[in-house]
Order: structure tokens, then sequence, then C-alpha cells
């Protein structure tokens, strides 16, 4: 017997004011970049280090695309608090486990916007001298770059508009919408 498709209408979406980025587009995004990093990488192991914690669903549907050997560690940087702007110079608050030294490394986050959060951490993690280091971002929004950085991998180049979903937050809300949409106005006020 054939299955139904259910819609599901995510309980916060009507907070938004509009969807920049569909989850359908998300998904053929996802399985193109997947190709291309498993194409630069070749049958090479890659250290994955997602940016947590914005980057944690882009991350994992990402890899099932990938068919690399991987390893998997994180870090965790402090730039945005409860606010639609960084504050500031980004703060390191976990750092690696894992040994890179010679060995291939991928960065992933979410969003690439002022760059400051992406350089720092590819400045911290290049004194560890790993073989390889690129990085890879859900979307860019090169409107807002204060610091001179381009991700090797991009999924989305978007507006200069706050945006949240698929990861994406505003105080920690609205990373589990499947899409990527603006938020509206009104909502980004702490309750």
């Amino acid at each position: 017997m054939p299955r139904k498709k259910v819609s599901v209408k995510a309980p916060l979406s009507s907070d938004l004011a509009s969807v920049l980025v569909t989850p359908a587009a998300i998904k053929r995004r996802l399985k193109a970049l997947g190709a291309k990093i498993s194409k630069i990488y070749g049958k090479e192991e890659v250290t994955v280090v997602p940016i947590i914690n914005g980057a944690i669903f882009f991350t994992a549907d990402l890899l099932r695309h990938v068919h690399n050997p991987i390893r998997l560690d994180c870090v965790r940087i402090f730039s945005y608090r409860n606010s639609t702007k960084s504050h500031g110079k980004p703060k390191l608050l976990h750092s690696l486990t894992l040994d890179i030294k010679g060995k291939h490394v991928l960065v992933i986050d979410d969003i690439l916007d002022t760059g400051k959060t992406l350089s720092a951490v590819v400045n911290l993690l290049k004194k560890q001298k790993p073989a390889s280091l690129r990085t890879c971002v859900l979307l860019d929004k090169k409107v807002r770059r204060e610091v001179d950085f381009e991700a090797d991998f991009v999924g989305f180049e978007i507006p200069d508009k706050f945006v949240v979903g698929y990861g994406l937050d505003y105080a920690e809300r609205y990373r589990g919408l499947p899409c990527i949409g603006v938020l509206k106005p009104e909502k980004q006020k702490l309750e």
C-alpha cells in the first residue's frame, strides 16, 4: 500500500517573513556539495570540524553525501549571544580533542558573514599543521564581510537579512526549522 505524504508545518514557521531556501533546495545542494567534496579529497580520510551549535544540522546531512573516511571533532565558538549581530572578537569555548597534524581538515560552519569566526578558527587550526585545511559553509553573506576570507565550498549566497532555520538560530530558537527563512523584525527581540 503506498504511503501518504504528510505535510508538517513547523510551529515556528509563522515567525518567518519569508523563506529564502526551501528544504528541497537544501537537499539538492547538499548532494552536489558532497560530490564536490568527495572528488576534491579522492580516497583520502578527512577530519571534519563543525563549528557548533549552528553547523550541526548541516554537517550531519552533508556527511551523508561525502564518501570519504571521516574523523569528526567539533569546536565551539561564542560570538552572537542573544543578538542578530556578532559581538566583537569570537571566543573559543571548546577546542579539538583529535590530533590534526598531517591530516586533511574540513571546517564546516552554518554561515559566513563578517568572516571573523571562521578566520579565527582557521588560524587556530593552521598552528596544528594539518596536511590541508579547507572550509565549507551553508550560507555566505558577502555583503557583511569585515575580514578578507572566502570559503572553499559554499551552499548558498544570501542577501543581508537575518536568517534562521536548519541549524541557524536566534537566542537558541528556530534551529529545527527545515528551511532557511528571514525572521520577522518583531521576533528579533528577546521575550
